[in-house]
């Protein structure tokens, strides 16, 4: 049989016979493998293929995977359990993040410095932390106005520790309709615990635990079924986060914000100027640019987020785009090109939304 034959039968979603995975191992790695045995193991292949294309973020093609699962079964038997944890990461849609994500955020961010003294030290020099008595926190909220980088910490996080992202929304969990709800969150939540090395991440998460006080029924039970899990997940040996992000802290339920169920509350407000320059030049480095005044630029924009310096950076270049592709001659982005765009921009933050998550951080952060 022909490799490229063997290709077009492994995409295909019909089963392989003992025959074609024992035929397709041979071609792969050059030794002969009972038929049996060879359709028994081509489902965790598959599934190691899928996991090394994952972590190296590429695809590594048949050939690699299988000669991978077959040369190094004990190591990925290390760094796995069995075939279906394999399976439920890629269930539960876990992604690789890569570390560069956490280069991205400014050092100056207050959030930043509270991550890596809280969260990042204690997990990656676990012995000095033991030593003295550090527990890593298991569970986070963050905390803040709209678009201002609660997910892309959350990413940075996973990035920089190296460990499975895992990112569930209230409109998955709602998919089966409102009553459904508390019964995926559990269902869900149960899965999670069972993963390692993993950072979950609930984002919206005032549409399920909101406050009980005028809550309907079901968003009660919802809410406490919430309350009944966070203790299941911080008990678990698993190395594993569990982050939730709102924008609307005082919706939240009293109970989740006390002391015990989430081991921080972190705000991530607005940027400083240096956080604005930083994830201005990220965007820059990635376009055609010609002379712009960064630091001129950043002091005109106090107001920006994160996301609408990204929105931002998504008008400019199409714009440069369009006038290259019309004018036929090298087109640079300038500092006036910035400047001509800015009057269309709307910034997420006022000075009202300020003041708001200045009360919350005095009210509600903890860390």
């Amino acid at each position: 049989m022909e490799m490229n034959t063997n290709i077009r039968s492994v995409e295909s979603k019909d089963v392989p016979s003992p025959e074609t995975c024992a035929s397709l191992i041979y071609d792969s790695i050059g030794r002969k493998i009972e038929p049996e045995i060879a359709k028994e193991i081509w489902g965790s292949i598959l599934q190691h293929k899928w996991f090394l294309s994952e972590k190296l973020g590429r695809d590594v093609g048949i050939r690699v995977a299988c000669l991978d699962f077959i040369e190094n079964s004990e190591a990925l038997d290390n760094r796995v359990e069995d075939s279906a944890n394999v399976f439920l990461l890629k269930e539960m849609g876990a992604k690789t993040v890569d570390r560069s994500v956490w280069d991205t955020i400014s050092e100056s961010q207050p959030p930043k410095q509270i991550v890596n003294k809280r969260i990042i030290l204690p997990l990656t020099a676990p012995d000095l932390a033991r030593k003295h008595g550090v527990t890593p926190p298991r569970t986070i909220i963050f905390f803040g106005p709209p678009g201002t980088g609660k997910t892309h910490f959350v990413k940075a996080i996973a990035g920089i520790l190296q460990w499975w992202y895992v990112e569930i929304s209230p409109s998955v969990l709602m998919a089966e309709g409102a009553d459904r709800v508390g019964a995926n969150l559990k269902r869900f939540m149960e899965k999670a615990m069972t993963l390692d090395e993993t950072v979950i991440f609930i984002d919206e998460f005032e549409e399920i635990a909101g406050s009980r006080e005028q809550a309907s029924r079901v968003d009660k039970s919802i809410t406490n079924e919430f309350l009944k899990q966070v203790p299941l997940l911080k008990r678990q040996a698993k190395k594993s986060l569990l982050v939730c992000a709102t924008n609307y802290i005082r919706e939240l339920d009293a109970a989740l914000l006390r002391p015990g169920r989430f081991d921080c509350i972190i705000p991530v407000g607005g940027l400083d100027d240096e956080g604005r320059k930083t994830i201005f030049e990220h965007y820059l480095r990635k376009t055609n640019q010609g002379e712009v005044d960064v630091d001129k630029i950043v002091s005109m924009i106090p107001f920006f987020t994160p996301a609408d310096i990204e929105y931002w950076f998504q008008k400019v270049t199409q714009h440069s785009f369009e006038q290259e592709y019309i004018v036929g001659k090298d087109y640079r982005i300038s500092t006036e090109t910035f400047l001509e765009m800015l009057p269309a921009m709307r910034p997420t933050l006022t000075e009202d939304m300020i003041e708001e998550f200045r009360q919350d951080c005095d009210e509600y952060t903890r860390y």
